[in-house]
């Protein structure tokens, strides 16, 4: 018997996007004639991982059968260590990867009914996983020519809908940041039924003077949650693990979304580690800030636009067509990342690295130009 009822989908229509996020390829995914490969696409530690953090995966290899730990209460506790104290082990919220805690805030505040606001170009995620919850997205351009942030726009764009805001400071892909008082202005007239994400993964290569992380908000009880990892500075990007600080109230509220055993046994010892390597992230912030220095001047040799970065990469704009740009760099062995996916079309992001890597970088882009 056939019936003239309609088929009925069981798909969700806003789960159905033909744009999503591709994060950079790997080494492995290279067809290699077995050069040298230098890895500047994906704003990893070039120096690798925290030797304590090595150690203590190594010392944890034989628990592989148990069970890890059901909650992420011993990283919050070293957590606590870690920020001096200053906010309690009540303010973290531990997560497998820094994007697994933004989805977690995002399914906390969102729904179909409710909004929030971005600002190009972004971290492409904000807007992904904005997306699984049917909510609606809010674009607030930077602006484009020295990508900084339109602080009345934002708050002019509010409504008794939004719920969070994003920003991101430094900024990816753009390298840029929020000044204090720009931050100030925001966070102190947002109304009170909205919560600021503050994405500040980059925050331990910011130098500058009027820099500020969401710790100073957070002590004096606002509603702005601050999004980190472990990926960059502490070079475990490969555990995915991360974390973020806010109010005990709202830390509270986004951990009973927390799944027990969320964070895998050799994570969870790693970032613990990690956290006390105090001697590896001072050489790598300390060596970032110097090579970043040094890139400045390679590039204002060649005459390269670029913009000044408080992150472990510098946004360029090539001198050829950003894909062709990219393809040509790899011939020579340095991978480098188009940004038009984050919303920068034209220009390429590239990793800052060790002397080696980014003198291998400058000869590549040099070759570029003369060819």
């Amino acid at each position: 018997m056939t019936s003239n009822k309609p088929p009925i989908d069981i798909f969700k229509p806003f789960l159905s996007l033909k744009k999503t996020y591709k994060g950079g390829i790997t080494k492995a995914e290279l067809a290699s004639e077995g050069g040298k490969i230098y890895k500047l696409s994906s704003n990893e530690n070039i120096f690798g991982a925290s030797p304590m953090a090595i150690e203590a995966i190594k010392n944890n290899l034989g628990a592989l059968n148990e069970y890890p730990d059901r909650t992420d209460q011993r990283l919050r506790d070293q957590l606590h260590v870690f920020y001096k104290e200053e906010l309690s082990p009540g303010h973290f919220i531990g997560g497998p990867s820094g994007s697994e805690v933004l989805d977690m805030t995002i399914r906390a505040f969102m729904d179909h009914d409710l909004e929030c606001i971005v600002s190009t170009p972004f971290f492409l995620p904000y807007q992904m996983f904005s997306r699984w919850q049917n909510a609606k997205i809010i674009d607030v351009p930077m602006d484009p020519d020295d990508y900084s942030i339109d602080a009345d726009g934002l708050l002019a764009a509010i409504t008794d809908k939004t719920r969070l805001l994003f920003l991101t400071s430094p900024n990816n892909p753009t390298g840029t940041y929020i000044p204090k008082a720009t931050l100030d202005k925001i966070v102190y007239n947002v109304p009170d039924h909205v919560v600021i994400v503050m994405d500040e993964v980059y925050f331990h290569f910011a130098d500058a003077p009027d820099f500020s992380t969401a710790l100073p908000y957070v002590k004096e009880g606002r509603k702005i949650i601050a999004l980190n990892s472990f990926s960059k500075a502490f070079g475990l990007a490969s555990m995915r693990i991360g974390y973020a600080y806010t109010t005990p109230e709202i830390s509270a509220y986004i951990r009973q979304i927390a799944k027990p055993f969320l964070i895998n046994r050799l994570s969870l010892e790693a970032a613990i580690a990690a956290l006390k390597d105090e001697a590896f992230l001072k050489m790598t912030r300390d060596t970032i800030i110097e090579e970043r220095k040094w890139l400045y001047q390679q590039l204002d040799l060649l005459g390269i636009q670029y913009w000044k970065s408080q992150a472990n990469f510098i946004l360029i704009q090539p001198p050829i067509a950003d894909n062709l740009f990219a393809e040509a760099m790899l011939k020579r062995g340095v991978m480098v990342r188009p940004s038009a996916n984050f919303g920068s079309p034209g220009n390429i992001r590239v990793t800052i690295g060790d002397r080696e890597a980014n003198e291998a970088y400058i000869s590549a882009i040099k070759s570029c130009v003369t060819d």
